[in-house]
């Protein structure tokens, strides 16, 4: 049975499958996650992801870290070896890229998409706080 907090497929009303993190994903995660005072670190469904102004701009699912770009980041990124969708398999989140895996040796080359994001991210208008 899936777990009460495991959110639903709008289109085809299951629960999604939700890829979990190892603790090593996590602090990985964290470290890459860029040091801004508008920026912050939230948990989501067992996963990590790194906000700006209320607007999520990298986002961690199972051991993939994915990144929020426009249309010709997305296109840049996607050109690269091992890059690819990002989120469910079933229902990938279309403004976001997985960075390759093989980059984690690398962080210099996850860093200029990180910078990237969020940029891109930062220009958008802040999110409401919930009530």
């Amino acid at each position: 049975m899936a777990a009460r907090n495991t959110p639903w497929d709008p289109v085809t009303f299951t629960r999604m499958k939700i890829a979990k993190p190892s603790d090593a994903d996590k602090n990985r995660f964290r470290a890459m996650v860029p040091e801004h005072p508008t920026v912050e670190i939230k948990a989501m469904f067992g996963n990590l992801a790194a906000f700006v102004n209320g607007n999520m701009f990298m986002g961690l699912f199972g051991p993939a870290v994915g990144v929020r770009l426009d249309e010709e980041g997305r296109s840049m990124l996607l050109a690269e070896r091992g890059a690819g969708p990002f989120g469910p398999e079933d229902r990938p989140m279309k403004e976001y890229v997985s960075l390759p895996p093989h980059w984690e040796g690398s962080p210099e080359r996850a860093e200029q998409w990180i910078h990237r994001a969020l940029e891109h991210t930062a220009a958008m208008p802040p999110k409401a706080e919930k009530r």
